[in-house]
């Protein structure tokens, strides 16, 4: 029975990526394990996985203590547990991880998967130059490295991260395509959601599923609805986060808070989808964002911004694009999206189309042919 840990820094990413490829591979007879911090207080980690353990590491990807503090717990984990396969996910963990393991005389397969690396264009010179020394210096230390967007898997040949023969190209991680599925939101649930917000049958709703962070630029969006002067427009936030408390006040600053509604953490992320004319992501980086593909698995258009991974998605006519920080652009784009109707309808369309080569089970079929390329490379 082969055996595979997956690692990822917290255990919202175990669960809300990774899962069903947990399913999948235990469904094949493998042994399937996890790490990641405080993953034991996660019910659905415990459910999926046979076993689960508990590693402390910070977030922070400069913080030099995650050298320490977690690579012995790591040595010790991977040695007892005689793994075939561990499978790092997201920065912090990869790194560590694959530092935790360099030397170990009996090494397991490390593949890592790459979910935007901290180097990107149009980034801080000098972070990218430091994120871009760390993953040479991992790269060491990695057997097979996927990367889920092109302009990362252009960087990863362009810089020899790995020998071109060890890296890998999938479309994202996945996304179920049959439950975020147009069908399955009833005109009851999207009536629902509007009669929550207040919303006459004339306005637009522009939503954005995203944790309030610096990154995610949320109040772009808010001045952006400031400059469109129009009162039929609404702003959603499904989410929460550090901003918080700024964002509430900024939308206080501009006298919107009756177009802008903060929502906080939801479960009918679907039927919000499909009650909005738009869903919004004006990231400064992304990898390949999971809230895009929701949007066009639904047949909703979306305003993203010109960063990686969102560009991938929205290339063929599936949504709008603006450059990063352009104001103007995105209020723009909020009123072409109000004043045309139509033609955010056609771009929902392409979208789900469109999306149908980011389907999970490509995915999972994808990294079972790396996995028996690794396992056979053990032989």
């Amino acid at each position: 029975m082969p055996k595979l840990l997956i690692v990822s820094t917290v255990p919202g990413a175990l669960e809300g990526f990774l899962l069903p490829f947990v399913e999948y591979f235990k469904t094949q007879n493998w042994q399937v394990e996890g790490m990641a911090r405080d993953v034991s207080h996660n019910q659905a980690c415990v459910a999926a996985f046979d076993r689960v353990w508990d590693v402390e590491w910070s977030r922070n990807p400069l913080a030099i203590q995650n050298l320490f503090v977690a690579t012995s717990r790591i040595q010790d984990i991977v040695i007892q547990g005689n793994y075939d396969i561990v499978h790092v996910h997201t920065p912090v963990a990869a790194f560590v991880t694959r530092y935790a393991l360099r030397n170990l005389p009996k090494r397991s397969q490390l593949i890592y998967t790459a979910h935007g690396f901290h180097f990107y264009q149009g980034g801080n010179l000098l972070k990218n130059s430091i994120f871009l020394g760390l993953e040479k210096l991992a790269g060491a230390w990695t057997d097979y490295l996927i990367t889920i967007n092109r302009q990362d898997e252009a960087q990863a040949h362009k810089h020899q991260l790995l020998p071109p023969e060890r890296i890998y190209y999938t479309p994202g991680i996945g996304v179920d395509i049959n439950y975020y599925h147009p069908d399955r939101v009833t005109p009851e649930d999207v009536a629902a959601i509007k009669q929550e917000l207040g919303l006459s049958s004339s306005d637009t709703l522009l939503l954005c599923v995203a944790e309030f962070t610096p990154n995610k630029r949320h109040q772009d969006q808010i001045k952006a609805l400031k400059q469109t002067a129009r009162a039929d427009i609404h702003l959603t936030f499904a989410g929460d986060g550090d901003t918080n408390v700024q964002l509430r006040q900024l939308t206080t600053q501009l006298d919107l808070t009756q177009q802008v509604h903060f929502l906080g953490f939801r479960s009918d992320i679907p039927a919000l989808i499909k009650a909005s004319n738009a869903t919004l992501l004006t990231s400064a980086r992304e990898g390949l964002p999971r809230s895009v593909m929701e949007a066009l698995c639904l047949e909703t258009p979306v305003i993203g911004t010109k960063a990686r991974g969102t560009q991938d998605l929205l290339s063929d006519g599936c949504g709008l694009l603006v450059e990063v920080g352009d104001v103007a652009a995105l209020a723009q784009s909020m009123i072409q999206i109000a004043d045309y109707p139509e033609r955010a309808i056609a771009m929902g369309k392409k979208g789900r189309v469109k999306i149908a080569d980011y389907d999970i089970k490509h995915i999972i079929k994808s990294y079972e042919n790396i996995y028996n390329l690794a396992l056979n490379s053990n032989d």
